[in-house]
């Protein structure tokens, strides 16, 4: 089993900061790419910002230069920094990992991607 559970998520004013976290626990062989979307009702699931085992980095044009995403691999974490936040920036982000998972009798399962819960950033105009 894998889990993700992020935190960090909550009601900024405009222009504020926060700071998202994502931490994959379970039965992981190895941990790839992990990002971070955004989805608000009736919309598609968008990319946030994403972050490459070996720390290549891609964003969303609308949070380039505001937005930064980071991993610790020790801790299995992948971080998202928020500044400079705007009102249209208020969704619900996920975070996302690809990983292989390490099952019975030495089996590693094929890459394959996991979602965490969500969590709701707010941000007031």
């Amino acid at each position: 089993q894998v889990q993700l559970v992020e935190s960090g998520g909550g009601l900024v004013e405009s222009g504020g900061s926060l700071r998202l976290s994502c931490t994959a626990s379970g039965d992981i062989f190895r941990l790839h790419s992990m990002g971070w979307y955004r989805q608000d009702p009736g919309k598609q699931r968008e990319l946030v910002a994403s972050i490459t085992g070996s720390r290549t980095t891609n964003y969303a044009d609308s949070v380039k230069g505001r937005f930064t995403v980071s991993r610790d691999n020790a801790e299995n974490t992948v971080y998202l920094q928020m500044n400079s936040l705007k009102h249209e920036d208020t969704s619900v982000y996920y975070c996302k990992a690809e990983l292989q998972q390490l099952i019975r009798d030495g089996v590693v399962t094929p890459r394959g991607d996991y979602w965490g819960q969500g969590t709701q950033v707010t941000v007031s105009s």
